[in-house]
C-alpha cells in the first residue's frame, strides 16, 4: 500500500477506532456506576449480584485505552503536517495522561473485587482518578482537538463549538456531577461518525482530502 492510500485510509481508521473507543468507554462507565455506589451511598456494600459488572468493566477498559491511542494517532495523521506544534503537544500529552489515569482508575476499582470486604479507599480513589483527573485530561484533549480542527478547517464550526462546550463541561463539572463522564465518549462518537461520513463522501466524489498535500 502506497503513502497516498495510507493517508486516505487514515480518517476511516480514526472513525472506526473512535467509535469502538466511545462504545467501550461508555459501557465501562455505566457498568462501574451501576455496580460501585458513589456520592451519598459511597459506603454502601457492593451488591454481590453486581460484581460481574465490575469484572466486565475491568476487562473492557484496556481495550478502550488501546482504541483511544489508535484514535489519537489516526486523528493526528488526518491533520497532516500543518498542525500547530504547541497545540499538537497539548493534544498528545493530554491523551497519554488520560489513558494513564483511566488505567489507574480501573486498577483502583479492581481492589473492590480483590478484598473480602468493600474497600472505601479503593472506590473513592477510583472515582477521584476518573472524575477529577482522567476527565480533566479528557477535557484538555477535546479542547486541543477542536482547536486543531478549527485552525485547519477540517471540522465545521458547529462541531468545533461542540468540542469547546464538551471540554468546558468536563473541565468544570465532571468531578461533581455523576454520569458527566459520558459526555466524553458521546463527543468521540459524534466526531467519529462525522469523520466516517466525510470519508465516505470523499471516496464517492473522488475529491481530495483537505489535509492531503497538493
Amino acid at each position: 500500500m502506497n503513502a497516498t492510500t495510507d493517508r486516505l485510509d487514515t480518517p476511516r481508521a480514526a472513525g472506526m477506532a473512535g467509535i469502538a473507543f466511545a462504545l467501550l468507554l461508555a459501557a465501562a462507565i455505566v457498568l462501574m456506576r451501576i455496580a460501585v455506589p458513589s456520592g451519598d451511598v459511597a459506603d454502601a456494600p457492593i451488591d454481590p449480584d453486581k460484581r460481574w459488572a465490575i469484572q466486565v468493566a475491568l476487562e473492557i477498559v484496556p481495550f478502550a485505552g488501546i482504541f483511544f491511542l489508535w484514535f489519537m494517532g489516526a486523528l493526528r495523521a488526518h491533520t497532516g503536517a500543518a498542525e500547530d506544534r504547541f497545540v499538537a503537544t497539548v493534544f498528545l500529552g493530554s491523551g497519554f495522561v488520560f489513558v494513564a489515569t483511566l488505567f489507574g482508575s480501573a486498577a483502583a476499582a479492581g481492589t473492590v473485587l480483590s478484598e473480602g470486604t468493600p474497600s472505601d479507599f479503593g472506590r473513592h480513589y477510583a472515582y477521584t482518578m476518573l472524575a477529577t483527573y482522567a476527565m480533566r485530561m479528557a477535557a484538555v484533549f477535546v479542547l486541543a482537538t477542536s482547536t486543531i480542527g478549527r485552525m485547519l478547517g477540517v471540522f465545521p464550526k458547529p462541531l468545533a463549538m461542540l468540542g469547546t462546550v464538551v471540554g468546558l463541561v468536563l473541565l468544570v463539572v465532571a468531578s461533581g456531577v455523576p454520569w458527566a463522564e459520558l459526555v466524553f465518549p458521546a463527543w468521540a462518537l459524534v466526531l467519529s461518525l462525522y469523520i466516517l461520513r466525510v470519508r465516505r463522501g470523499t471516496a464517492k466524489t473522488g475529491a481530495p482530502n483537505p489535509t492531503d498535500p497538493p
